[in-house]
């Protein structure tokens, strides 16, 4: 059963991606953050440079576009092949309210009967094996009834579910009784993502759903970025930990302004990671910086100096 890293948009950068893996081994794929196809059939510069596989390479790499018109799908997922890549994904779960008040991502499900001429659209002569990344509705997790039998009619490569509805975004528990009429209703192979942030939740995931092809790690992998290599026998090192800190600070310091670029990035990092530490104080230090001379030795000086929980306390974010 694969465990994948989800797309975080804005989080999930080339950078990031490549200085994980080399840091914390054991991720099977990394999922590109969505693409959204331009009016002008180009990819920008900024696209083609997340698109290159560099060391991680076309097996181990998932590209995701964001589009509510069929023709835009089309030209990117060509332009995605023509680059090597062997399957496109679609994003039908983004909750973001600029995305959805468009008609994209989790928008696409408000009305079934468009959704299913647009995946027939995508799906006729489709250049490369299509997946979806979906939510179970926009505003009642009762619209997962009328959107199966439309996932079912298409032939999905796979199937990642994360079993909330838009307007929920990632608060509360999950419908797990969603995702089982899934798994008993959809032919595809099927991926499960939302709440799995510790060894735990992934054991537990792996046992209730032996057929899966996989599981999606999103936040839970922020928090503790070797959660994955834990998974699978191995340890987190604070060596590893501030390794990966440091690379990547110092890739994105290269073309980034510290303060304007670089800090907020950083901020939102370590929204997360400072859940391993023992209290939510050393956060609120790291929140008040304006300045990345400011921010940066004191981050540092946390990971190298505190005890780290086992595992993260999401209930901070609560």
């Amino acid at each position: 059963m694969g465990l994948d890293f989800a797309p975080m948009e804005g989080v999930t950068s080339r950078d990031f991606r490549e200085i994980h893996a080399a840091c914390f081994p054991g991720v099977d794929r990394y999922w590109i953050p969505f693409l959204s196809p331009t009016a002008s059939h180009q990819l920008t510069a900024r696209q083609l440079r997340e698109l290159e596989p560099g060391p991680l390479g076309f097996d181990r790499l998932v590209p995701q576009i964001l589009t509510k018109d069929a023709a835009d799908f089309r030209w990117a997922a060509e332009a995605i092949g023509a680059l090597g890549y062997r399957e496109v994904n679609l994003n039908l779960g983004c909750p973001s309210g600029t995305v959805v008040s468009k008609g994209k991502g989790a928008g696409l499900l408000r009305d079934p009967a468009a959704l299913d001429r647009f995946l027939e659209a995508i799906f006729t002569n489709a250049p490369l094996p299509i997946s979806v990344k979906t939510r179970i509705g926009v505003n009642d997790p009762a619209e997962w009834e009328a959107l199966l039998p439309i996932l079912a009619r298409y032939p999905i490569s796979e199937l990642t579910v994360h079993p909330r509805t838009r307007r929920e975004f990632y608060k509360g528990g999950i419908h797990a009784d969603a995702f089982r009429r899934a798994a008993a209703l959809l032919p595809c192979p099927l991926r499960f993502n939302g709440n799995l942030f510790t060894g735990a939740d992934v054991q537990r995931t792996q046992a209730e759903y032996p057929g899966l092809a996989g599981l999606m790690l999103g936040r839970g992998l922020l928090a503790d970025p070797a959660l994955i290599t834990r998974c699978k026998g191995g340890t987190r090192r604070r060596e590893a930990l501030i390794a990966f800190h440091e690379e990547l600070a110092a890739r994105y310091l290269c073309y980034m302004h510290p303060d304007g670029a670089v800090l907020p990035k950083f901020k939102e990092l370590w929204l997360y990671l400072s859940l391993l530490l023992p209290d939510e104080r050393a956060w609120k230090r790291l929140r008040k910086c304006t300045r990345w001379a400011d921010f940066h030795p004191l981050a540092l000086g946390l990971l190298q100096n505190e005890a780290l929980l086992e595992e993260a306390a999401f209930s901070r974010l609560d």
